[in-house]
């Protein structure tokens, strides 16, 4: 009896113990992903089934045995459709490592060069999102970056034009037909506006967040974009990334962190800001 225990032992080899590391991260990431959401009860049912069928095979109850084995089986097709959208941001957040653009610049440095090379010049958005919050008028405003965001700029209305302080006050007035929608920024220019984004379902959110912010959430949930929020009500600046929702305390603030979630460095800010006039 004790050479057979022994026996088992020696069988655990490194590997398995990787295995079970490797199952145990994945579990945590996938708890992660679904925190907060209905989803996340549907998580823990699939997998409470799965350990009930697990155990009762190792009782050898047949019948119960095969039921679940049947449930568990289609369960995977079933698993793809209910948590379409939280695959679809576990892969993005595969295809798109904070390392790599956190680090771009020093990874340029070292000689890796990127398609777009190409320096965002985002300063006017600092006055802009003053003005707009000093007279609290809403707006929704996305940063594009690898995602290009194309089955959202088809909602919208394409513009095409310059980034200008001017034309985003006037896309945002209250009067506009576009104010209500969301604008689109990419490649130094204003894409599309009045667009409409997917509306986040998380169910832990403080307040009560207005769909503005709930769709600034749900293009950071469904993409790797940057989202800024002007509340119409408070004049608040905020920034969706990554689903989560951060208050910004000034304008400035929140030009502070765009930079830094683009890899824009002070110097490569100053030459764009002497190569480019200030809107007033």
């Amino acid at each position: 009896m004790t050479t057979h225990l022994l026996s088992l032992f020696i069988q655990i080899r490194i590997t398995d113990l990787i295995d079970v590391f490797l199952v145990a991260s994945l579990l945590y990431t996938l708890y992660y992903l679904l925190r907060g959401t209905a989803a996340i009860n549907i998580f823990l049912g699939i997998v409470s089934i799965f350990l009930m069928w697990k155990l009762v095979s190792l009782l050898q109850m047949e019948l119960l045995s095969e039921i679940l084995g049947a449930f568990v089986s289609v369960g995977f097709i079933a698993l793809i459709i209910i948590f379409q959208p939280e695959i679809r941001q576990f892969l993005l957040a595969l295809g798109t490592p904070n390392f790599i653009r956190k680090h771009k610049q020093k990874l340029r440095f070292l000689g890796i060069r990127y398609l777009d090379e190409s320096v965002p010049d985002f300063s006017v958005l600092e006055p802009v999102c003053a003005s707009l919050s000093e007279k609290k008028t809403g707006a929704l405003i996305i940063l594009m970056r690898q995602n290009r965001l194309f089955e959202y700029v088809n909602t919208g209305v394409k513009i095409d034009a310059l980034i200008s302080k001017n034309l985003i006050e006037n896309i945002f007035f209250k009067n506009s037909p576009l104010h209500d929608g969301a604008m689109i920024i990419g490649d130094n220019r204003i894409i599309a506006a009045g667009c409409i984004l997917p509306v986040s379902q998380r169910l832990d959110l403080p307040g009560r967040p207005g769909l503005r912010h709930r769709a600034a959430l749900g293009i950071s949930e469904q993409s790797d974009a940057l989202a800024i929020v002007v509340s119409e009500e408070t004049g608040q600046i905020s920034i969706a990334k990554g689903g989560e929702l951060m208050r910004m305390e000034s304008a400035t603030a929140m030009l502070e962190m765009v930079q830094r979630e683009f890899g824009i460095t002070e110097t490569n800010n100053e030459s764009t800001t002497r190569s480019t006039p200030e809107s007033k």
